[in-house]
């Protein structure tokens, strides 16, 4: 495609080069046959000009809204690839579809209990994390918090206790390492919890931090993320046996660290990650999570969640359906329209083309290609 095009360019330059000369002007003279010659080297120059016209189209890409037909509050979304994806929020709701979110189908609710959080391993197996309200809970001991699992897509679930003496943990949010063996589950009063075996068995870990824990990222089966209120940026090198803090610098911005929450975390290597959360701040590391610098963006907006493709672009959401993107790694960053004011809770992407956030409301926008706009045809009057 890229020859093509390059070919196509260079016969475009010498093409109009050669229309617009002299020398070519005394050669054509405005004869019947002339003008038949002009008439054709213009179809030739739209023959090599539209192309270019396509191509720049296809590259750009928008967000869009998605019907859902729920108003449910929604927490969370995963896609595995562009097709097949789940959203999950207040009393149950559970969305799910097969053609990137063309058509969202509400399954049957596998509980009344809110679902903070959705993490497919692969098509079969997935997991939801869930809280009951303490005004439901039947007696003292029951646990507010718990998973369910699915080995079959979603078809049906099983409930999972994962905080077992520890009735009055609550859990928000659950990562997997690659693989699907060994993940976290993490949430209120810096509670952790963590398998080894793809969720058979959940143990308790000890942090160093009580800051409610809002975002995680696991890069392998021993480096990871955690943070949270406070800003607290924690960090393991050996699979969560031992935790660090790292630091957080706030001069460029001003913002007061006791009132700053870090709601997510994106790391696309084992050095370089970036971390989102009151104030529209956006918190960026080059070390591992050691040190955390701040840089400020177009907007003062909370943000909640923060995705990189590379160490150049990455995209953010939060509320008032605020969206912003970044093509040089965070330096600069600019606010894209969401044709939403709702807030948004969880930003998913399947690939750098294609993405999901989703929010209040029931609210699900979906970033893709533009739809190709129509070329202005030349006029073919004084050639």
């Amino acid at each position: 495609m890229s020859a093509i095009f390059e070919t196509r360019m260079s016969a475009l330059t010498n093409l109009k080069a050669a229309t617009h000369s002299p020398q070519m002007a005394r050669r054509l003279p405005l004869t019947p046959a002339g003008i038949a010659c002009r008439l054709l080297l213009a179809a030739a120059f739209c023959f090599l000009t539209l192309p270019r016209l396509a191509l720049a189209s296809d590259i750009n890409g928008a967000w869009q809204r998605q019907p859902t037909g729920t108003l449910a509050w929604l927490r969370a979304v995963q896609f595995i690839d562009r097709g097949r994806g789940w959203a999950v929020g207040g009393s149950g709701a559970l969305l799910s579809t097969i053609d990137g979110g063309k058509r969202w189908t509400i399954a049957r609710r596998p509980t009344e209990d809110t679902l903070h959080d959705v993490y497919f391993t692969d098509a079969a197996v997935g997991w939801l994390v869930c809280e009951r309200s303490i005004y439901a809970l039947e007696t003292e001991d029951e646990p507010r918090s718990y998973l369910l699992k699915t080995v079959n897509g979603g078809i049906t679930w099983t409930r999972v206790e994962v905080t077992k003496g520890e009735a009055e943990a609550v859990l928000v949010r659950l990562e997997f390492a690659p693989g699907g063996v060994r993940g976290w589950a993490f949430g209120e009063a810096g509670v952790l919890f963590a398998t080894e075996d793809g969720g058979a068995r959940w143990t308790r870990q000890s942090l160093p931090t009580k800051h409610l824990l809002l975002g995680g990222a696991l890069f392998d089966g021993q480096q990871g993320w955690l943070v949270g209120a406070g800003l607290t940026a924690l960090r393991t090198v050996d699979g969560g046996l031992t935790w660090r803090e790292g630091g957080v610098t706030l001069e460029t911005v001003g913002v007061v660290a006791p009132r700053t929450r870090l709601r997510a975390v994106s790391f696309i290597d084992e050095r370089r990650g970036w971390a989102v959360g009151t104030g529209g701040v956006v918190f960026a590391t080059s070390d591992g999570g050691r040190t955390w610098r701040a840089t400020p963006t177009p907007t003062d907006a909370e943000l909640f969640d923060v995705k990189f493709f590379d160490a150049t672009e990455g995209w953010a959401v939060g509320e008032a359906g605020t969206v912003i993107h970044t093509t040089d790694g965070g330096a600069t960053w600019r606010v894209e329209p969401s044709l939403t004011t709702h807030t948004l809770e969880s930003l998913c992407f399947a690939d750098r083309a294609h993405g999901w956030a989703v929010g209040f409301g029931g609210t699900i926008i979906a970033y893709g290609p533009a739809a190709p706009t129509n070329p202005v045809r030349p006029s073919f009057r004084n050639v």
